[in-house]
């Protein structure tokens, strides 16, 4: 049988399906895919599920660096060189992920432009996003850190809706990702609360008051550590 013309590629599709080199994997909630040191070689994507990216330093303090959703890929670090995995990741909850090899990556990059072309748009919207981060970190208070952090959780403005934040994302690692101590989130958990700006109902929802709070700087995000 023929191949089918380049144009009817389906990035998606190839994705989702076993093929040379690639494995479809059905993780559950709290297993790790790969841990900081493993032998880097395959890259993944995730079709279903959240996954939580971690980093431990040399002192034995661990972080949340970023949490991972469908559409996202990771361990692409393997095709930049990194021979290690620089970070650990774990499966927040049950999830479908599929492993690519880096000699099918590479294959696959280098025979199908629609596969490319959805890679590389995930690398520059990844790399926008740590430069804002890094711009947060350096000039934004831990309120304000928190209340962008739960914009970009919900995925805020899909619809025009409140988003859900899942349950398995707890205060800890909220506090991880911003910066600050637990103590400190929840005392503006519970402001935004008091305010209007999210709501509690065995998870968070966060409504568009927020996204008007931080677009406009309103002084209720202002306060400082």
């Amino acid at each position: 049988m023929s191949k089918p013309p380049k144009d009817m590629f389906d990035a998606k599709e190839f994705l989702a399906k076993v093929g040379d080199g690639k494995a479809i994997l059905e993780l559950h909630k709290n297993q790790k895919i790969f841990e900081q040191g493993d032998v880097a070689e395959t890259v993944f994507y995730i079709q279903k599920g959240k996954v939580k990216l971690t980093v431990l330093s040399e002192q034995g303090k661990e972080a949340v660096v970023a949490i991972l959703e469908p559409g996202h890929f990771f361990g692409e670090g393997c095709m930049n060189g990194h021979r290690l995995r620089i970070s650990t990741t774990t499966a927040m909850e049950d999830c479908v992920i599929t492993s690519i090899a880096k000699a099918a990556m590479i294959t696959a990059l280098h025979d199908e432009p629609k596969f490319s072309e959805l890679f590389m748009s995930y690398l520059l919207t990844r790399n926008s996003r740590i430069e804002e981060d890094l711009i947060d970190q350096l000039f934004n208070s831990s309120e304000r850190r928190l209340a962008r952090l739960l914009l970009l959780l919900a995925n805020f403005g899909k619809d025009g809706e409140p988003q859900r934040i899942s349950p398995n994302i707890s205060q800890e690692t909220l506090a991880e990702m911003v910066g600050t101590t637990r103590s400190r989130v929840s005392h503006f958990m519970n402001k935004f609360r008091k305010l209007g700006l999210i709501s509690y109902n065995g998870h968070i929802e966060v409504n568009n008051s927020l996204l008007s709070a931080v677009l406009h700087e309103k002084p209720l995000l202002k306060e400082r550590d």
